[in-house]
Protein backbone atom coordinates (compact mmCIF):
# COMPACT_ATOMS: atom_id res chain seq x y z
CA UNK A 1 0.00 0.00 0.00
CA UNK A 2 2.50 2.35 0.83
CA UNK A 3 4.58 1.86 -2.48
CA UNK A 4 1.41 2.81 -4.18
CA UNK A 5 0.72 6.02 -2.73
CA UNK A 6 4.52 7.19 -3.16
CA UNK A 7 3.67 6.25 -6.90
CA UNK A 8 0.48 8.05 -6.82
CA UNK A 9 2.59 11.23 -4.80
CA UNK A 10 5.29 10.76 -7.54
CA UNK A 11 3.23 11.25 -10.36
CA UNK A 12 1.25 14.76 -9.18
CA UNK A 13 4.61 16.05 -8.51
CA UNK A 14 5.76 14.95 -11.74
CA UNK A 15 2.60 16.84 -13.26
CA UNK A 16 2.92 19.77 -11.04
CA UNK A 17 6.41 20.53 -12.17
CA UNK A 18 5.34 20.04 -15.70
CA UNK A 19 2.26 22.77 -15.41
CA UNK A 20 4.60 25.01 -13.74
CA UNK A 21 7.23 24.64 -16.27
CA UNK A 22 4.39 25.02 -18.98
CA UNK A 23 3.50 28.20 -17.82
CA UNK A 24 6.80 29.74 -16.99
CA UNK A 25 7.75 29.18 -20.81
CA UNK A 26 4.40 30.71 -21.63
CA UNK A 27 5.35 33.45 -19.14
CA UNK A 28 8.19 33.99 -20.38
CA UNK A 29 6.99 34.14 -24.06
CA UNK A 30 4.54 36.70 -23.18
CA UNK A 31 7.31 38.73 -21.62
CA UNK A 32 9.60 38.92 -24.47
CA UNK A 33 7.26 39.57 -26.93
CA UNK A 34 5.53 42.35 -25.20
CA UNK A 35 9.70 43.97 -24.72
CA UNK A 36 10.33 43.05 -28.30
CA UNK A 37 6.91 44.94 -29.51
CA UNK A 38 8.62 48.25 -27.63
CA UNK A 39 11.63 48.23 -29.12
CA UNK A 40 11.10 46.72 -32.54
CA UNK A 41 7.63 48.13 -33.54
CA UNK A 42 8.74 49.72 -36.62
CA UNK A 43 10.69 46.46 -37.96
CA UNK A 44 7.69 44.76 -36.95
CA UNK A 45 4.47 47.07 -38.96
CA UNK A 46 7.59 46.85 -41.98
CA UNK A 47 7.54 42.87 -41.08
CA UNK A 48 3.85 42.66 -40.85
CA UNK A 49 3.21 44.50 -44.21
CA UNK A 50 5.58 42.54 -45.98
CA UNK A 51 3.54 39.36 -44.58
CA UNK A 52 0.69 40.37 -46.21
CA UNK A 53 1.98 41.13 -49.07
CA UNK A 54 3.26 37.36 -49.46
CA UNK A 55 -0.03 36.39 -47.98
CA UNK A 56 -1.74 37.75 -50.66
CA UNK A 57 0.62 36.51 -53.57
CA UNK A 58 0.22 33.02 -52.60
CA UNK A 59 -3.66 33.42 -52.52
CA UNK A 60 -3.19 34.49 -56.24
CA UNK A 61 -0.95 31.63 -57.01
CA UNK A 62 -3.65 29.34 -55.91
CA UNK A 63 -6.43 30.84 -57.46
CA UNK A 64 -4.25 30.54 -60.73
CA UNK A 65 -3.73 27.02 -59.83
CA UNK A 66 -7.86 26.45 -59.20
CA UNK A 67 -9.21 28.26 -62.71
CA UNK A 68 -6.22 26.05 -64.28
CA UNK A 69 -7.77 22.91 -63.15
CA UNK A 70 -11.43 24.57 -63.97
CA UNK A 71 -10.40 25.47 -67.43
CA UNK A 72 -8.73 22.28 -68.71
CA UNK A 73 -10.57 20.22 -71.32
CA UNK A 74 -9.32 16.52 -71.73
CA UNK A 75 -6.55 15.00 -70.90
CA UNK A 76 -4.72 16.53 -67.67
CA UNK A 77 -1.37 17.84 -68.94
CA UNK A 78 1.53 18.36 -66.54
CA UNK A 79 0.38 22.10 -66.35
CA UNK A 80 -3.36 20.69 -65.00
CA UNK A 81 -1.50 18.05 -62.39
CA UNK A 82 0.59 21.38 -60.93
CA UNK A 83 -2.34 23.35 -61.40
CA UNK A 84 -3.91 21.16 -59.02
CA UNK A 85 -1.16 20.75 -56.63
CA UNK A 86 -0.98 24.36 -56.32
CA UNK A 87 -4.68 24.63 -55.74
CA UNK A 88 -4.27 22.25 -52.40
CA UNK A 89 -2.04 24.83 -50.76
CA UNK A 90 -3.34 25.51 -47.44
CA UNK A 91 -4.03 28.17 -45.54
CA UNK A 92 -1.52 27.39 -42.44
CA UNK A 93 0.96 26.83 -44.80
CA UNK A 94 0.80 30.62 -46.52
CA UNK A 95 0.96 32.60 -42.98
CA UNK A 96 3.46 29.98 -41.81
CA UNK A 97 5.77 30.91 -44.55
CA UNK A 98 4.97 35.08 -44.91
CA UNK A 99 5.94 34.32 -40.82
CA UNK A 100 9.26 32.44 -41.90
CA UNK A 101 10.13 34.98 -44.48
CA UNK A 102 9.49 38.10 -42.59
CA UNK A 103 11.17 36.98 -39.22
CA UNK A 104 14.57 37.81 -39.74
CA UNK A 105 13.91 41.41 -40.39
CA UNK A 106 11.63 41.55 -37.54
CA UNK A 107 14.03 40.09 -35.06
CA UNK A 108 12.00 38.46 -32.47
CA UNK A 109 13.51 37.03 -29.46
CA UNK A 110 14.56 33.86 -29.38
CA UNK A 111 11.48 32.15 -27.94
CA UNK A 112 9.33 33.77 -30.55
CA UNK A 113 11.89 32.42 -33.34
CA UNK A 114 11.97 28.84 -32.09
CA UNK A 115 8.37 29.09 -32.23
CA UNK A 116 8.30 30.39 -35.68
CA UNK A 117 10.62 27.80 -37.16
CA UNK A 118 8.72 24.89 -35.77
CA UNK A 119 5.39 25.92 -36.64
CA UNK A 120 6.90 26.28 -40.14
CA UNK A 121 8.47 23.20 -40.10
CA UNK A 122 5.44 21.54 -39.09
CA UNK A 123 3.60 23.65 -42.23
CA UNK A 124 6.17 23.14 -44.40
CA UNK A 125 6.68 19.22 -44.05
CA UNK A 126 2.67 18.20 -44.26
CA UNK A 127 2.36 20.97 -47.26
CA UNK A 128 5.42 19.13 -49.04
CA UNK A 129 3.28 15.46 -48.59
CA UNK A 130 0.07 16.86 -50.18
CA UNK A 131 2.01 18.81 -52.72
CA UNK A 132 3.70 15.20 -53.77
CA UNK A 133 0.49 13.12 -53.05
CA UNK A 134 -1.26 15.42 -56.05
CA UNK A 135 1.44 15.03 -58.58
CA UNK A 136 2.00 11.54 -57.89
CA UNK A 137 -1.91 10.54 -58.47
CA UNK A 138 -1.82 13.24 -61.36
CA UNK A 139 1.29 11.25 -62.62
CA UNK A 140 -0.81 8.31 -62.43
CA UNK A 141 -4.04 9.79 -64.13
CA UNK A 142 -1.94 11.19 -66.75
CA UNK A 143 -0.82 7.78 -68.03
CA UNK A 144 -3.93 5.82 -67.37
CA UNK A 145 -6.03 8.13 -69.59
CA UNK A 146 -6.91 6.87 -72.90
CA UNK A 147 -10.11 6.14 -74.34
CA UNK A 148 -10.10 2.30 -73.44
CA UNK A 149 -8.66 2.81 -69.90
CA UNK A 150 -9.48 5.91 -68.70
CA UNK A 151 -12.14 5.13 -66.42
CA UNK A 152 -11.70 1.61 -65.59
CA UNK A 153 -8.13 2.53 -63.93
CA UNK A 154 -9.37 5.57 -61.86
CA UNK A 155 -12.27 3.93 -60.81
CA UNK A 156 -10.70 0.25 -59.78
CA UNK A 157 -7.18 1.37 -59.14
CA UNK A 158 -6.48 5.11 -57.88
CA UNK A 159 -8.50 4.65 -55.08
CA UNK A 160 -6.56 2.14 -53.44
CA UNK A 161 -3.33 3.74 -54.65
CA UNK A 162 -4.66 6.95 -53.50
CA UNK A 163 -5.16 5.38 -49.69
CA UNK A 164 -1.36 3.81 -50.06
CA UNK A 165 0.41 6.85 -51.31
CA UNK A 166 -1.27 9.16 -48.83
CA UNK A 167 -0.45 6.72 -45.93
CA UNK A 168 3.24 6.52 -46.82
CA UNK A 169 3.96 10.44 -47.80
CA UNK A 170 2.38 11.25 -44.17
CA UNK A 171 3.89 8.13 -42.37
CA UNK A 172 7.54 9.98 -43.43
CA UNK A 173 5.98 13.64 -42.98
CA UNK A 174 5.36 12.70 -38.92
CA UNK A 175 8.24 11.18 -38.68
CA UNK A 176 10.18 14.35 -40.24
CA UNK A 177 8.48 16.60 -37.86
CA UNK A 178 9.25 14.21 -34.85
CA UNK A 179 12.67 13.96 -35.12
CA UNK A 180 12.97 18.16 -35.99
CA UNK A 181 11.30 17.86 -32.06
CA UNK A 182 13.86 16.07 -30.67
CA UNK A 183 12.32 12.52 -30.30
CA UNK A 184 14.07 9.41 -31.60
CA UNK A 185 12.52 7.82 -34.25
CA UNK A 186 14.54 4.79 -34.71
CA UNK A 187 11.74 2.65 -33.08
CA UNK A 188 8.94 4.45 -34.47
CA UNK A 189 10.73 3.38 -37.94
CA UNK A 190 11.73 0.21 -37.12
CA UNK A 191 8.30 -0.44 -35.92
CA UNK A 192 6.42 0.99 -39.37
CA UNK A 193 8.81 -1.23 -41.58
CA UNK A 194 7.63 -4.60 -39.58
CA UNK A 195 4.46 -3.63 -39.86
CA UNK A 196 4.52 -3.11 -42.95
CA UNK A 197 6.26 -6.56 -44.15
CA UNK A 198 4.11 -8.39 -42.09
CA UNK A 199 1.12 -6.80 -43.94
CA UNK A 200 3.16 -7.26 -47.28
CA UNK A 201 3.75 -11.51 -45.76
CA UNK A 202 -0.28 -11.84 -44.73
CA UNK A 203 -1.26 -9.87 -48.10
CA UNK A 204 1.28 -11.24 -50.65
CA UNK A 205 -1.26 -12.69 -52.70
CA UNK A 206 -3.78 -9.49 -53.02
CA UNK A 207 -0.18 -7.26 -53.16
CA UNK A 208 0.90 -9.67 -55.98
CA UNK A 209 -2.13 -9.25 -58.03
CA UNK A 210 -2.78 -5.08 -57.26
CA UNK A 211 0.96 -4.74 -58.87
CA UNK A 212 0.12 -6.96 -62.04
CA UNK A 213 -2.81 -4.59 -62.35
CA UNK A 214 -0.49 -1.73 -61.94
CA UNK A 215 1.93 -3.73 -64.83
CA UNK A 216 -1.00 -3.56 -66.59
CA UNK A 217 -2.19 -0.37 -66.08
CA UNK A 218 1.40 1.55 -66.81
CA UNK A 219 2.92 -0.96 -69.54
CA UNK A 220 -0.19 -1.49 -71.25
CA UNK A 221 0.12 -4.98 -73.01
CA UNK A 222 -3.36 -5.44 -73.47
CA UNK A 223 -5.97 -2.59 -73.25
CA UNK A 224 -9.89 -3.47 -72.66
CA UNK A 225 -11.32 -4.30 -75.75
CA UNK A 226 -8.19 -5.91 -77.87
CA UNK A 227 -8.24 -9.33 -78.53
CA UNK A 228 -5.49 -11.60 -76.82
CA UNK A 229 -4.53 -15.25 -77.15
CA UNK A 230 -2.60 -16.83 -74.21
CA UNK A 231 -1.79 -20.47 -72.90
CA UNK A 232 -4.41 -22.09 -75.03
CA UNK A 233 -7.00 -19.75 -74.34
CA UNK A 234 -7.97 -16.52 -76.65
CA UNK A 235 -11.13 -13.80 -76.39
CA UNK A 236 -11.55 -10.40 -75.51
CA UNK A 237 -10.51 -8.51 -72.98
CA UNK A 238 -14.11 -6.76 -71.24
CA UNK A 239 -12.68 -5.65 -67.46
CA UNK A 240 -9.13 -5.01 -66.25
CA UNK A 241 -9.72 -5.06 -61.86
CA UNK A 242 -7.41 -4.89 -59.03
CA UNK A 243 -7.36 -8.70 -58.52
CA UNK A 244 -8.29 -10.29 -61.93
CA UNK A 245 -8.97 -9.63 -65.25
CA UNK A 246 -11.97 -10.68 -67.28
CA UNK A 247 -11.84 -12.28 -70.95
CA UNK A 248 -14.41 -12.75 -72.56
CA UNK A 249 -13.36 -16.02 -75.02
CA UNK A 250 -14.38 -16.47 -78.48
CA UNK A 251 -16.39 -19.27 -77.83
CA UNK A 252 -18.68 -17.65 -75.45
CA UNK A 253 -17.88 -18.21 -71.85
CA UNK A 254 -16.39 -15.36 -69.48
CA UNK A 255 -12.75 -16.49 -68.36
CA UNK A 256 -11.64 -15.03 -65.05
CA UNK A 257 -7.72 -15.10 -64.75
CA UNK A 258 -5.24 -13.56 -61.95
CA UNK A 259 -3.29 -10.88 -62.88
CA UNK A 260 0.06 -12.16 -61.99
CA UNK A 261 -0.74 -15.38 -63.25
CA UNK A 262 -2.05 -13.94 -66.75
CA UNK A 263 1.71 -12.11 -66.87
CA UNK A 264 3.24 -15.08 -66.59
CA UNK A 265 2.15 -16.29 -69.25
CA UNK A 266 3.09 -15.28 -73.17
CA UNK A 267 0.05 -12.87 -74.56
CA UNK A 268 0.20 -12.49 -77.90
CA UNK A 269 -2.20 -9.15 -78.51
CA UNK A 270 -3.68 -9.71 -81.83
CA UNK A 271 -5.69 -6.20 -81.96
CA UNK A 272 -2.44 -4.80 -82.49
CA UNK A 273 -1.20 -6.78 -85.69
CA UNK A 274 -0.74 -4.36 -88.66
CA UNK A 275 -1.31 -7.86 -91.07
CA UNK A 276 -3.18 -11.26 -90.74
CA UNK A 277 -0.57 -14.03 -92.90
CA UNK A 278 -2.31 -16.94 -94.72
CA UNK A 279 0.33 -20.13 -94.89
CA UNK A 280 -1.56 -22.91 -97.78
CA UNK A 281 0.69 -25.82 -98.47
CA UNK A 282 0.09 -27.18 -101.93
CA UNK A 283 0.90 -30.33 -103.91
CA UNK A 284 1.47 -30.56 -107.75
CA UNK A 285 2.07 -34.23 -109.65
CA UNK A 286 4.92 -35.58 -110.09
CA UNK A 287 3.80 -36.06 -113.72
CA UNK A 288 3.25 -32.26 -114.24
CA UNK A 289 5.61 -31.50 -117.25
CA UNK A 290 8.78 -29.52 -116.29
CA UNK A 291 8.08 -25.92 -118.08
CA UNK A 292 4.52 -26.34 -116.65
CA UNK A 293 5.81 -26.79 -112.79
CA UNK A 294 8.60 -24.05 -112.68
CA UNK A 295 5.53 -21.95 -113.42
CA UNK A 296 3.60 -22.59 -110.87
CA UNK A 297 5.05 -20.09 -108.30
CA UNK A 298 4.84 -17.16 -110.74
CA UNK A 299 0.64 -18.70 -111.35
CA UNK A 300 0.63 -18.81 -107.62
CA UNK A 301 2.22 -15.04 -107.13
CA UNK A 302 -0.02 -14.00 -109.49
CA UNK A 303 -3.10 -15.19 -108.35
CA UNK A 304 -2.41 -13.97 -104.42
CA UNK A 305 -1.84 -10.36 -105.22
CA UNK A 306 -5.02 -10.32 -107.36
CA UNK A 307 -6.86 -11.13 -104.41
CA UNK A 308 -4.99 -7.70 -103.09
CA UNK A 309 -2.69 -9.60 -100.72
CA UNK A 310 1.37 -8.79 -100.34
CA UNK A 311 2.76 -12.42 -101.15
CA UNK A 312 5.89 -13.10 -98.37
CA UNK A 313 6.59 -16.35 -100.06
CA UNK A 314 6.33 -18.80 -103.25
CA UNK A 315 8.27 -21.39 -103.92
CA UNK A 316 9.03 -25.45 -103.80
CA UNK A 317 8.85 -26.82 -100.20
CA UNK A 318 10.12 -30.63 -100.49
CA UNK A 319 9.65 -34.05 -102.70
CA UNK A 320 6.36 -35.57 -100.92
CA UNK A 321 5.10 -38.79 -100.68
CA UNK A 322 2.74 -38.41 -103.40
CA UNK A 323 3.68 -34.56 -105.09
CA UNK A 324 6.23 -31.89 -105.35
CA UNK A 325 5.19 -29.68 -102.45
CA UNK A 326 5.03 -25.70 -102.60
CA UNK A 327 4.33 -23.07 -100.07
CA UNK A 328 2.35 -20.34 -100.04
CA UNK A 329 2.76 -17.68 -97.42
CA UNK A 330 1.01 -14.39 -98.01
CA UNK A 331 -0.20 -11.31 -96.14
CA UNK A 332 -3.72 -9.00 -95.85
CA UNK A 333 -3.16 -5.40 -94.45
CA UNK A 334 -5.04 -5.02 -90.98
CA UNK A 335 -6.14 -7.51 -88.43
CA UNK A 336 -9.75 -8.44 -89.55
CA UNK A 337 -9.77 -12.14 -89.62
CA UNK A 338 -13.35 -12.04 -91.29
CA UNK A 339 -11.61 -10.44 -94.02
CA UNK A 340 -8.56 -12.33 -94.34
CA UNK A 341 -10.31 -15.85 -94.77
CA UNK A 342 -12.71 -14.18 -97.28
CA UNK A 343 -9.32 -13.57 -99.34
CA UNK A 344 -7.80 -16.70 -98.37
CA UNK A 345 -10.78 -18.41 -99.80
CA UNK A 346 -10.27 -16.29 -102.59
CA UNK A 347 -7.23 -17.44 -103.24
CA UNK A 348 -7.73 -21.49 -103.00
CA UNK A 349 -10.97 -21.19 -105.11
CA UNK A 350 -8.94 -19.40 -108.38
CA UNK A 351 -6.02 -21.68 -107.60
CA UNK A 352 -8.54 -24.32 -108.28
CA UNK A 353 -9.40 -22.68 -111.74
CA UNK A 354 -6.08 -21.94 -112.77
CA UNK A 355 -4.59 -25.66 -112.17
CA UNK A 356 -7.97 -26.44 -114.18
CA UNK A 357 -6.93 -24.11 -117.18
CA UNK A 358 -3.46 -25.58 -117.05
CA UNK A 359 -4.34 -29.15 -116.49
CA UNK A 360 -1.87 -28.83 -113.52
CA UNK A 361 -3.36 -31.90 -110.53
CA UNK A 362 -3.27 -31.81 -107.45
CA UNK A 363 -3.13 -35.43 -105.89
CA UNK A 364 -4.32 -36.91 -102.93
CA UNK A 365 -2.86 -39.74 -101.38
CA UNK A 366 -3.22 -43.12 -103.20
CA UNK A 367 -2.71 -46.92 -102.35
CA UNK A 368 -3.29 -49.90 -104.71
CA UNK A 369 -4.15 -53.52 -103.48
CA UNK A 370 -3.31 -56.46 -105.51
CA UNK A 371 -4.05 -59.82 -104.74
CA UNK A 372 -2.55 -63.08 -105.46
CA UNK A 373 -3.29 -65.79 -108.16
CA UNK A 374 -3.11 -69.29 -106.84
CA UNK A 375 -0.22 -70.16 -108.53
CA UNK A 376 1.21 -66.75 -106.71
CA UNK A 377 0.81 -64.51 -109.94
CA UNK A 378 -0.17 -60.99 -108.21
CA UNK A 379 -3.56 -59.45 -109.93
CA UNK A 380 -4.12 -55.76 -109.96
CA UNK A 381 -7.21 -54.62 -109.41
CA UNK A 382 -7.43 -52.72 -113.22
CA UNK A 383 -8.02 -55.05 -116.36
CA UNK A 384 -6.28 -55.23 -119.53
CA UNK A 385 -2.89 -55.06 -117.34
CA UNK A 386 -0.25 -58.12 -117.06
CA UNK A 387 0.79 -58.99 -114.08
CA UNK A 388 3.99 -57.69 -112.62
CA UNK A 389 5.67 -59.91 -110.62
CA UNK A 390 5.24 -63.36 -109.07
CA UNK A 391 5.29 -64.35 -105.85
CA UNK A 392 6.89 -68.06 -104.02
CA UNK A 393 4.74 -70.10 -102.72
CA UNK A 394 7.04 -70.88 -100.07
CA UNK A 395 7.94 -67.33 -99.30
CA UNK A 396 3.89 -66.89 -99.32
CA UNK A 397 3.41 -69.79 -96.90
CA UNK A 398 6.05 -68.59 -95.07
Amino acid sequence: MTVANNSVAAAERSAKITSESVQAQLQTLWNDGIAWLGTHWLQILIATGVAVAIVAILHMLRRWGMKLCEHSVGPAGWGTILGRAVAKTGNFFIVMTAAKLVSGYAQPPEMVAKTVDFLFTLAAVFQAAIWAREIILGAIEKKTESENYHGEALLSALGLIRLLVTFALFAIALVVVLDNLGVNVTGLVAGLGVGGIAIGLAAQGIFADLFAALAIIFDRPFRRGDNIAYDQTSGTIESIGLKSTRIRAFTGEERIIANKQLLDKEIQNTSWRDHVRIKLPIGVAYETPPDVLQRVPDILREIAEGAGAKVARSSFETFGASSVDLALEFDIPGNDWPTAHLTRDKVMIEILRRFAEEKIVIPYPTQTSYTAAPDGTLIPPYPDVQPVMRVDKDDDER
